[in-house]
């Protein structure tokens, strides 16, 4: 006769237990070594992300802007979202100018103020947007565009932050940018008088003097203006009344310097 063993029903549930703690830890293990793996990457991520930012420092700090900026845009392109990507932003736009990529620079500095308006960097962002079309000025003959942007950028910057450790730079470099304009719309007087259109070049005269009060090409100008009026044009030697024009150096309206 075949036996018969009769399970106890406290014995039963003793084993479903033990087979759910089974399950349950094993699973726990699981997720456990998720959660140990991605704290290792996120570890490994930052490791990453702090090495190229010290790297690229290290590069800017003597002078290596070209392999700084490659450091740099690696975190921008591939990092976006650490906490390196704000200085990576700022300092791939400081490689950029000192490289003379002037408008790369400048949107770059511009998209900075964009993301990050209340940056204590601001007032040195906003005077480098100005120097970017500062440093845009070209020779007396050409276009006078960078002069006219960088005073509105400085002028900007003089509003914003009226007590800023760029104030006086932009204060001069604004006026160097105006004596800038002042001497090019007096340069193009010369043309008027060597292909003898006279009323032209007294209006531009004119408008020199009204506009450039201040400027140190306006006496000239005004002499100019008062022989001309008095029937005694010149007839040559116009180079004389026409030599030194081009953009003086800001450092002359710098208190102190």
């Amino acid at each position: 006769m075949r036996s018969t063993q009769t399970i106890h029903p406290s014995f039963s549930r003793t084993l479903l237990c033990a087979a759910l703690l089974t399950l349950t830890l094993l699973g726990g293990c699981a997720k456990m070594e998720d959660m140990f793996t991605f704290t290792s990457k996120t570890q490994n991520v930052q490791e990453t992300v702090d090495n190229l930012a010290i790297q690229g420092m290290d590069e800017y700090n003597v002078g290596k802007y070209f392999k700084a900026r490659q450091h740099f845009t690696e975190i921008l392109e591939k990092y976006p979202f650490s906490k390196q990507a704000m200085l990576a932003e700022l300092k791939s736009a400081d490689c950029n100018y000192f490289l003379g990529h002037y408008p790369e620079a400048q949107t770059l500095y511009q998209s900075f103020e964009q993301r990050y308006p209340t940056n204590e960097a601001i007032p040195y962002v906003m005077y480098q947007i100005g120097m970017c079309n500062y440093q845009r000025i070209d020779r007396i003959d050409r276009d006078t565009s960078g002069a006219t942007s960088a005073i509105r950028d400085f002028s900007r910057l003089l509003r914003t932050f009226p007590d800023s450790p760029y104030t006086s730079d932009a204060q001069a470099r604004i006026r160097a940018a105006h004596e800038f304009m002042s001497n090019h719309e007096y340069f193009v007087v010369q043309y008027y008088l060597r292909n003898n259109k006279l009323d032209q070049g007294v209006r531009r005269l004119k408008y020199i003097i009204s506009t450039y009060p201040d400027a140190e090409i306006t006496p000239r100008a005004q002499e100019l203006l008062n022989q001309i009026e008095a029937g005694n044009a010149p007839q040559g030697g116009l180079s004389a009344w026409f030599s030194g024009l081009s953009l003086p150096n800001w450092q002359t309206w710098v208190p102190g310097k």
